[in-house]
Formats: C-alpha cells, sequence, structure tokens
C-alpha cells in the first residue's frame, strides 16, 4: 500500500521539477509523509488482528499465531518505511541516485550483523528480524535526512514546512490511491498466474519469488520512466516524454525476450540432466 501511494511522489514531483518549480518537491515530500504516516494507522490495526484473521481465512493456526507475533513486531516498520518511500523519488527526480546508493550500502551493512545478532544471539527468532528491519529502515532514513539538510544538492528543493504542505495532501491523495490500486491489481494478478494445483505452500513461494522479481526489475525500469516523462512534461516536452515512453518499451521487450532465452536453456539443461541421472540408475 505504501510503496503504490509513493509512486504518486514520482508525477508530483517529476512534473514540479521539469517546470522548474524546485520549492514544490520539499512542500510534495512533507506532504507525503505526512499522508502516509496516517496511512500508517489502519495498517497497524490491521497487523494487530493478523493472527486472528489469517485462521479466519482458514490458514493454520500454530502458523497464524507466529506470523501474528511477526507482524506486530513489524509495526514499527512502518513508520521509517513512510518516511523512506517519500524521500526516494524526491531525490530520484533530481538524479540524485548516488546518495540513495551509499546510504543504502551504509544500512546493510548495518542490517546483516544486526539481524544476525537479534535472530540467534538474542533469542528473539522472528521477532528480532523483524524488528532489525525497522532499526534498518531508520538508519537508511536519517542517513538520507542528513545528506538532505546539508547537501548543496538539494539547496534548491528544500522547502521549509508550512501551511502550503497540508494543502498538498489532498493533491497527493488524488493521485495516490489509483496508484496502490494499480500495484494491489498487480500483486493480485501475479500470485494468480501460479496454479494452486502444484499445492499451497509451492504455488504461494513461486508466486512470492515472481513478485520479488517484478519489484526488483520491472517496478524499477517504471519508476526511472516514470520520473522522466514527468519531468518531460513538466517542462513542456511532450516529445521528450514520447521518446521515452519508446525507449522503455523496447528495453521491456528486450528484457522479455532475454528472459525468455534464459528460461528454455535452463530448463533444457535441467531435462538433458535428469536423462542422464536416470541413466545412471
Amino acid at each position: 500500500m505504501q510503496f503504490g501511494m509513493a509512486g504518486a511522489l514520482e508525477t508530483l514531483c517529476g512534473q514540479a521539477y521539469g517546470a522548474e518549480q524546485y520549492r514544490k518537491l520539499g512542500t510534495y515530500t512533507y506532504g507525503a509523509i505526512l499522508s502516509l504516516i496516517l496511512v500508517c494507522l489502519p495498517i497497524s490495526l490491521l497487523w494487530i488482528f493478523m493472527d486472528k484473521l489469517l485462521v479466519f481465512f482458514g490458514q493454520d493456526p500454530i502458523v497464524s499465531l507466529e506470523a501474528g507475533k511477526y507482524a506486530i513486531w513489524l509495526i514499527p516498520s512502518l513508520f521509517p518505511y513512510a518516511i523512506l518511500e517519500s524521500m526516494v523519488p524526491y531525490l530520484q527526480t533530481q538524479s540524485l541516485i548516488l546518495p540513495m546508493l551509499l546510504c543504502s550500502t551504509l544500512t546493510l551493512s548495518f542490517h546483516i550483523p544486526l539481524c544476525w545478532a537479534l535472530v540467534f544471539k538474542s533469542g528473539l527468532g522472528t521477532k528480532g528480524a523483524a524488528l532489525a528491519i525497522s532499526l534498518s529502515y531508520w538508519v537508511d532514513v536519517i542517513a538520507l535526512g542528513v545528506y538532505v539538510k546539508y547537501s548543496p544538492a538539494c539547496e534548491k528543493s528544500r522547502a521549509p514546512f508550512s501551511r502550503d504542505v497540508f494543502l498538498s495532501i489532498w493533491e497527493f491523495f488524488r493521485f495516490a490511491l489509483p496508484s496502490a490500486g494499480m500495484v494491489c491489481l498487480t500483486t493480485t494478478s501475479l500470485h494468480s498466474l501460479i496454479p494452486y494445483s502444484i499445492g499451497a505452500a509451492a504455488s504461494a513461494y513461486l508466486s512470492d519469488y515472481m513478485y520479488v522479481l517484478y519489484t526488483t526489475e520491472k517496478r524499477k525500469i517504471d519508476h526511472i520512466c516514470s520520473t522522466r516523462v514527468s519531468n518531460e512534461l513538466g517542462a513542456g516536452n511532450s516529445w521528450a516524454a514520447q521518446l521515452s515512453v519508446c525507449t522503455v518499451m523496447v528495453l521491456a521487450v528486450a528484457e522479455a525476450i532475454m528472459a525468455n532465452k534464459a528460461r528454455e536453456r535452463i530448463f533444457k539443461g535441467r531435462i538433458l540432466a535428469d536423462k542422464l541421472v536416470d541413466q545412471l540408475n
């Protein structure tokens, strides 16, 4: 939900940056942070009763109880995640990619030993994993916040917290709700691609695996395209926006062809290996 709603900032910040209304980037980002933090409240309530909801939908009671505990410990991560998802489009619109990469590297270096310590040394188990995620998000948010605060690259787009922030909330929701709906539909469609005849556990695993592949590859390309198109439309360059869309479509088709060819080679290799094993047996 938060991931989808934050996509509205790509349009708002992109067009504002293209139109050289740099102060609006900060205003929109503040408004998005407030909006996403408000959304955290109903999500938190849902996660508190996650175990009961899972049992209601026919899941195993023991697994549901453990999932409910994990969800409750994961609630603190919602709030830094809301801030982080709002800061990413703000920086991406200004082509400040390297700072995000460095901050993510710092966060990863912090998260790995922290997660190991909380899961295996503290005895918290899955609850420690959820707590590690929350703390790591805060590290990433603080690192990016320090950069935005003191970097000369963000000087033009830094805006004071004013009345305009609250006025921008309605405009944010006007784009955020359809964006969240599209992400939810995408998730649902990907999960429905795997036939449940192969078993519920295997089906859920494959569906989640496909979704991870989608979000790490396709969604990032979509973000780049959305930011570029918004920048050009904000600057009044409709032709450049159309060119960006065509370029991304070509990249998507090329990626699909390469992935399909790789899939064919992998499956042919596995079939050949299975035949050789059968002959040995």
